[in-house]
């Protein structure tokens, strides 16, 4: 069996924040294994091989040269060193076990090396048809029994004397996806603290010309008061900007725990790899000219990259703009931007560079104070990802921002955003939203769920607020950063102006939010202290000689209606009511109110205001802590998008259905079938081995014969007992080449209806669709039609579709769209998030239909992709929702041999 070790090559992410590189072993390992084994200490070696060992070259190289099939192993390496290795053999007498063993060399051990060695073999088990590792370890080696709980694979312990022996299953479950995510974030956090809090900095190529690049970024660094050193690197200069230069990194007086690396990009990999070697822990590459740039500077960046991976240093970059710390014990401007954001409580990640320096002027500008700031630039290494989950562990951020022009791993986005967006809402800008991506498919799913669906959908389920604009995200950002999301959508308005209450009205609904009626004894209350000429329902409308004091009264007895759920409050200067005054009696009256509501054990009511006036925002609203905006319109649209986000928040996970009576293997057999002998990459399934897979997964399809000829066309309609339709056997869209006759009863009907789409066919040179065959299905007349479908995104893997579905399920457009894999809560907002909902539940008088059949059916679907993951596009349109079950009475599927999982081509 041909394998590809490259899959099992990866670099792991270690809890000090630094990488190793993980690979299969070579034969051409063997003296770096020797010595490796010249460093280990004789009391691990005892532990390893349960007492003193010896090692000559002909000894190791059992160990060195493997097969890859019967036994397996991985190295650890580091600057140019092998630090560790694991392996399995597996078991002749134990059809899918394997003993596994780890070894770590002494300097090494403790950083999680060993954990990342046990967890790399399980893709290669899986591709070898592992399922359960078997190993024995001394009772005293406890740090080895510590890495095997903590790897996440549930280990199973019996004592045999002084010996423990061990088994646990190989095959990955949610816990050890859980603990490989909680590890990352460990690393992610080490590694992003050298960057975001470095004890010392190096600015290599900083510049005397402060209209450089390196010039900028080391004034800034000087300007901003960074509290730590900042040493100037600079071959040609004894003193930059009155600064005492330094000509290399060697040079400087303390190993910089980060550098800033502007130099030409022919000088970058050299300068990393000095940096590195001295123990530098980070790097900030501001240097262009990459993979952004042209084939030879994605060379180039490759080259960065294995520099970076044998040292473990992390990256930044490049073609990034810098970062930013904000926080005034830190004050950390570098990047080539002079200016220098107010402090807050909002982090913000940028892949433009560009647009960096117009986000750190919009936060001054809009006076949104920012916690850190990064421009990830190429992402390289560290990526978005990386950033949320330091974020999430960062005391100083309340709410994350994001601008992002495409995804690295976005199964892995979605998991940690959905984690952390949780307890810290998640805001992105996504470009690309129309065009970009879009591609000719050849299946109902693949064009519905084409271009931008599946980064909607990727947003939708992990909880991230998607804006429009720059500007909105510092809008959502300016409300969750300092008002709690409200528990609901209902909002009470108050305005001195009937229009602008209007507009304030129409925008709420516009943007999903409610302007509920008042109960009557909120009514009462505001007649009490109110003028007869103001309006007192939603919008209450206070008249334009309202005073402050009326302002404070009436947000007072709002709070108190238990049908709202946020206040968004509207005020336009007039000659008689001061701005200063209005904005105080708010800050007063929001204290009051969430005072009274903690006392109830009440939530926060969030409090967004609208200050029509072209003088600025009251200081007093920024203190109070209280977002204002200058048009109604930009309020409702950020208040919208917090109450969509509480929402979410409020609502449970869910968890992946698992189907337990799926006939995997005869699935697995119908793919092999398939994709044997003619090396095509892709192929669709004739219509037999589409029902042979549709079966092996309980997928209810029509009763259905395939036949070749009139005669036999006859007799199938004579076995099945009913009402038939004939169609085309072809993978193909039958209703548009006129392949399909309806409500055929009598087997002489049947087998005229072959007769005349063999000739339709044959009429437009299409004797390739008449070879293929006809189907003559069993009528399903009854029910809601619906499209369930399938179709592989190359970036965001399996993308499952659901909606209305028939032969107008493309002008209809009424579908919903998540990534796989699905969970309970997805299935269910699928459904109820779609126009047509109705149609299933009974609708004017319609019985309802089986809707727990098509969630059944769904959760099948997802199963199916799962196993079979060289599904690149599975349609079945129609499918029959009955009073009792489901139906498809239309499948298409394509398979492609490239998303074939390791071992599975």
């Amino acid at each position: 069996m041909a394998v590809d070790l490259e899959r099992y090559a990866t670099d792991a992410r270690l809890k000090d924040g630094r990488t190793v590189h993980i690979r299969p072993i070579r034969r051409d390992d063997l003296d770096r294994m020797l010595a490796m084994w010249s460093r280990l200490s004789p009391e691990t070696i005892r532990l390893r091989f349960f007492g003193p060992r010896s090692m000559n070259p002909e000894q190791m190289r059992y160990f060195t040269d493997v097969d890859y099939e019967r036994r397996f192993a991985l190295v650890a390496e580091t600057a140019g060193r092998i630090v560790g290795v694991s392996r399995f053999d597996l078991l002749p007498e134990h059809p899918g076990a394997a003993e596994f063993a780890i070894l770590v060399e002494d300097a090494e051990q403790g950083r999680g090396i060993g954990t990342a060695l046990l967890r790399a073999l399980v893709e290669p088990a899986a591709a070898l048809g592992v399922t359960e590792f078997e190993g024995e370890v001394l009772r005293e080696n406890g740090r080895m029994l510590r890495m095997l709980r903590d790897a996440g694979l549930s280990p199973a312990f019996r004592d045999i004397g002084s010996v423990v022996s061990t088994s646990f299953s190989s095959t990955p479950g949610e816990r050890f996806l859980q603990t490989g995510d909680e590890q990352e974030r460990q690393a992610a956090v080490a590694a992003l603290r050298a960057v975001f809090q470095p004890a010392s900095i190096a600015v290599i190529g900083a510049s005397r010309d402060p209209r450089t690049i390196g010039g900028l970024v080391f004034d800034n660094l000087l300007r901003g008061r960074y509290e730590g050193p900042v040493y100037p690197v600079n071959r040609s200069a004894a003193h930059v900007q009155s600064v005492a230069a330094y000509a290399t990194v060697a040079d400087c007086p303390t190993v910089p725990e980060l550098i800033v690396v502007c130099v030409p990009a022919e000088a970058v990999e050299e300068v990393v790899h000095d940096a590195a070697r001295l123990g530098t822990k980070a790097a900030v590459v501001i240097s262009a000219n990459f993979s952004e740039a042209n084939p030879e500077g994605a060379a180039r960046e490759r080259q960065l990259m294995e520099t970076v991976r044998a040292h473990g240093i992390r990256i930044i970059g490049p073609n990034c703009m810098g970062v930013l710390n904000a926080n005034p014990s830190v004050r950390m401007n570098g990047t080539f931007s002079q200016v220098f954001p107010p402090h807050g409580r909002v982090a913000f990640s940028s892949q433009s560079g560009a647009l960096g320096l117009s986000i750190l002027a919009s936060a001054q500008r809009l006076g949104v104070g920012l916690s850190s700031f990064a421009s990830i630039g190429n992402k390289a290494d560290i990526s978005a990802n990386d950033l949320i989950q330091y974020w999430e562990s960062d005391p100083d951020t309340d709410v994350i921002l994001m601008y992002t022009e495409s995804f690295g791993n976005p199964r892995r986005f979605g998991r940690i955003a959905r984690r952390v967006g949780r307890s810290k809402p998640i805001a992105a800008v996504k470009s690309g939203r129309t065009s970009a991506g879009e591609r000719a498919a050849s299946s109902h799913t693949g064009a519905l769920a084409a271009g931008d669906v599946a980064v909607e959908a990727l947003f939708r389920q992990a909880g991230v607020i998607r804006t429009q604009t720059i500007e909105e995200l510092f809008s959502v950002a300016a409300v969750l950063a300092n008002q709690p999301h409200p528990a609901g959508r209902r909002v009470a308005i108050v305005t001195n102006g009937g229009g602008p209450g209007i507009l304030a009205a129409d925008a709420c609904e516009s943007n999903g939010l409610e302007v509920p009626e008042f109960e009557a004894r909120t009514l009462d209350r505001l007649r009490e202290f109110l003028p007869v000429e103001a309006a007192i329902r939603n919008p209450v409308d206070l008249v334009a000689s309202a005073s402050a004091e009326s302002y404070g009264r009436t947000l007072r007895v709002l709070a108190d209606d238990p049908g709202v759920d946020a206040l968004l409050v509207i005020f336009v200067p007039p000659v008689v009511t001061r701005s200063e005054d209005v904005a105080r009696e708010l800050a007063a009256a929001q204290a009051d109110v969430n005072q009274l509501r903690s006392v109830r054990g009440q939530p926060p009511l969030p409090v967004v205001s609208v200050f029509m006036s072209e003088s600025g925002f009251p200081e007093e609203l920024a203190r109070a802590r209280i977002p204002s905006f200058r048009f109604p319109e930009d309020a409702a649209r950020a208040l919208g998008h917090a109450a969509r986000y509480g929402e979410w928040r409020s609502r449970p996970l869910g968890n992946v259905v698992t189907v337990d009576d799926a006939d995997v293997p005869a699935a697995r057999a119908v793919v092999a079938e398939a994709l044997a002998g003619d090396g095509r990459e892709s192929t669709w399934l004739d219509a037999q081995r589409t029902e042979r897979l549709l079966t092996a997964f309980g997928i209810t399809t029509a009763r259905t014969r395939v036949v070749a000829t009139p005669e036999e066309a006859a007799a199938a309609q004579e076995e099945i007992g009913a009402a038939v339709a004939v169609k085309s056997a072809a993978p193909v869209h039958k209703t548009e080449l006129g392949g399909v006759r309806l409500g055929l009863a009598r087997p002489e009907q049947v087998a005229d209806a072959v007769r005349q789409i063999a000739g339709d066919l044959r009429a437009t040179g299409r004797e390739d669709l008449v070879a293929a065959g006809f189907l003559v299905q069993e009528m399903v007349g009854d029910g809601v039609e619906m499209v369930v479908g399938v179709t592989h995104d190359p970036t965001f893997g399996p993308i499952l579709l659901t909606g209305l579905g028939g032969t107008l399920v493309e002008l209809l457009k009424d579908v919903s769209v998540r990534i796989h894999p699905l969970t309970d809560v997805d299935v269910d907002e699928m459904l109820t998030g779609l126009r047509g909902y109705p149609l299933l539940t009974g609708y004017r008088g319609s019985a309802p239909v089986d809707v727990d059949a098509l969630r059944a059916l769904l959760f099948r679907v997802s199963a199916l992709v799962e196993e079979v993951p060289e599904i690149a596009e599975l349609d079945l349109n129609p499918v029959f929702v009955r009073r009792r079950g489901v139906a498809a009475v239309d499948a298409r599927v394509k398979l492609s041999r490239a998303q074939a999982r390791p071992g599975r081509r």
